[in-house]
């Protein structure tokens, strides 16, 4: 059941690309992630209380708590470096950069968690590492745009990070708690993160600038990026986080298929080298 929840999870983390990068065309980053993490909290929530885990709350231990919070950080930074490097860089780009997090999370998970790594898997690892790094491609552009393109790529890089301590973070620490319910009060903490940042660079005031467009991909995004979370943390309880992650991670074939049908970005033959490399690698952890 695991398996089918990990791929429910790269579905709804591959629409939720597209749907925040046409949000955020014309909508700060740091303003997006605050208002599309009011919707997740709702959704979260609602899922809390339709399978009735809300009772479950006052029996969480202290120790799954500190780790709910600490995760909630990392999801935090992982989210808002996301999507600045969504709205600055291009999707083909971004993407393949963020969800090589796994070739971290994997080294992780084999270092902290004990988790076996045979020939397969560092193969998988190695394919998965290079077809990144071909799908990072130089253009000849304005100084300007060259600028965003490497401020896009440091985000990336940064969101990987943060999302791969967020697993290995959520695999150590979290356990004897409903799926639905931690993922709900880790939003919190993503929640609050996210609006100090928003309050700190006095950008609440743009919030009556934002069009109607923006808001309802806003709110689609949210709900998608909560049905990819519920399914994510519901797989990660029950399947080695060295296999959920990669699955997960296959969300980058949804994103660049609708981002050539959405944007016309289009993939060159490197590129799409480095997108079958990394395919196979992923595909190659799930064997």
């Amino acid at each position: 059941m695991w398996l089918l929840f990990a791929v429910g999870s790269s579905f709804f983390a591959g629409i939720t690309a597209i749907l925040v990068k046409i949000g955020v065309q014309d909508t700060d980053s740091h303003l997006l992630t605050a208002l599309r993490t009011v919707v997740v909290l709702i959704f979260s929530w609602l899922m809390v209380f339709l399978v009735g885990s809300q009772g479950s709350i006052q029996d969480v231990s202290a120790k799954t708590m500190v780790f709910l919070c600490v995760s909630g950080v990392t999801t935090g930074a992982s989210w808002i470096c996301y999507f600045h490097a969504l709205q600055i860089g291009d999707i083909n780009k971004v993407v393949p950069i963020d969800k090589s997090s796994v070739v971290l999370t994997i080294l992780l998970g084999v270092l902290f968690l004990g988790e076996p790594m045979n020939m397969l898997k560092a193969v998988c690892v190695i394919l998965i590492a290079a077809g990144t790094y071909l799908m990072i491609e130089k253009k000849d552009t304005s100084k300007e745009n060259s600028k965003n393109a490497r401020s896009a790529l440091i985000y990336a890089a940064l969101s990987a990070i943060f999302a791969s301590l967020t697993a290995i973070l959520s695999k150590i620490g979290i356990v004897g708690i409903e799926s639905n319910l931690g993922t709900a009060i880790r939003t919190i903490v993503v929640l609050i993160m996210a609006w100090m940042i928003v309050l700190a660079g006095g950008k609440q005031k743009q919030i009556k600038e934002i069009t109607k467009k923006s808001w309802l991909f806003i709110v689609l995004s949210g709900i998608a990026t909560g049905m990819s979370w519920l399914c994510y943390y519901r797989a990660l309880q029950d399947g080695p986080v060295s296999v959920v992650l990669p699955i997960d991670k296959l969300s980058i074939l949804v994103s660049i298929g609708f981002a050539y049908v959405v944007f016309g970005e289009k993939l060159t033959r490197k590129s799409a080298t480095g997108l079958a490399l990394i395919v196979a690698g992923t595909l190659g952890m799930v064997i």
